[in-house]
């Protein structure tokens, strides 16, 4: 098996391109991640799955691949009960609610991983907002476990856990388009928490992700569309969502239940986002209701 082949496979148009299976996937991931990898061949293969579109069977494959190259993947794990909250969207026009109510979460007594990327250009990541909060960043796996038994909540950045992989991601404005990275960092999971809540922009990956999920063993997931991509609901809105318990996977549906959140052109950075909340807490705001219902239906995997 060499890379040249698979990607005659992956691009031979519309009508000719076939899919990987799982381990060739995983194989052709591990070897692309590699230092020695070829940048053309690379290149080409990320956009050949572009335009081709990926299967479960592939981004499942890619998952793997990637936790493979998280130093201490499965040797250290979260706490029964914990929540993984993958921020890797960023935010342009609306405050990241879900930060605050994450934080909240975690002080109720539930754990909560939150990992992302920073910078994201044009766009406020979650690190900047969750260190203004008081919330602490872990190196590695092992710090990051050791700072979310201590204190219920932590961040963890791409760049440590699998620097590879955020490479792949931050490939996005010398190719032009978004590669199947920004998939497979929101299904790392780095801590292997029980719960999972998870976001995506285009609709068609709400399924498509809680099929991976299922394929990687995941107890229980809640993916919706959400705001600019974000594991957040718009409350004015109603989003395509799926509940994942096991291998049964369940459609989600919550009705608009208040005027359209509000948007702004630019909601400036971290220290803008916490001064508009001193001034009008996160909790009075109308779609925390709903952002806490989904929240709870994450942990639980029972309805509402």
């Amino acid at each position: 098996m060499q890379i040249p082949e698979l990607i005659a496979h992956i691009a031979r148009g519309a009508k000719g391109a076939r899919d990987l299976d799982r381990e060739q996937a995983r194989w052709a991931l591990a070897t692309l991640m590699q230092p020695a990898a070829d940048p053309l061949q690379l290149g080409a293969f990320l956009i050949a799955l572009r335009m081709k579109g990926e299967s479960a069977a592939e981004l499942t494959g890619f998952v793997e691949a990637a936790r493979d190259h998280v130093a201490g993947w499965g040797e250290v794990v979260a706490p029964s009960g914990a929540l993984d909250l993958p921020c890797y969207a960023g935010r342009r026009r609306s405050d990241p609610l879900i930060l605050a109510a994450a934080l909240k979460l975690a002080n109720g007594g539930t754990p909560v991983v939150v990992h992302g990327i920073d910078p994201i250009p044009g766009r406020i990541a979650a690190w900047p907002v969750l260190k203004a909060l008081g919330i602490r960043r872990g190196g590695d796996l092992r710090e990051g476990a050791a700072i979310l038994a201590s204190e219920g909540i932590v961040y963890l950045d791409l760049t440590d856990l699998c620097p590879p992989l955020a490479q792949l991601f931050n490939l996005r404005p010398r190719l032009g388009v978004r590669t199947f990275a920004n998939t497979v960092a929101r299904l790392l999971n780095p801590l292997r928490c029980d719960s999972q809540l998870n976001g995506v922009f285009h609709p068609p990956y709400v399924g498509l992700m809680a099929e991976i999920n299922v394929a990687l063993g995941q107890p229980r997931s809640l993916i919706l569309k959400g705001v600019e991509g974000d594991p957040e609901p718009d409350p004015s809105r109603s989003h395509p969502g799926v509940v994942q318990v096991g291998e049964i996977v369940t459609p989600l549906a919550y009705p608009p239940q208040s005027p359209l959140s509000e948007r702004r052109e630019a909601i400036g950075g971290a220290d803008a986002i916490l001064a508009r909340w001193r001034a009008a807490p996160p909790e009075e705001h109308p779609g925390m209701s709903l952002i806490w219902a989904m929240l709870r239906q994450a942990v639980s995997g029972l309805p509402e």
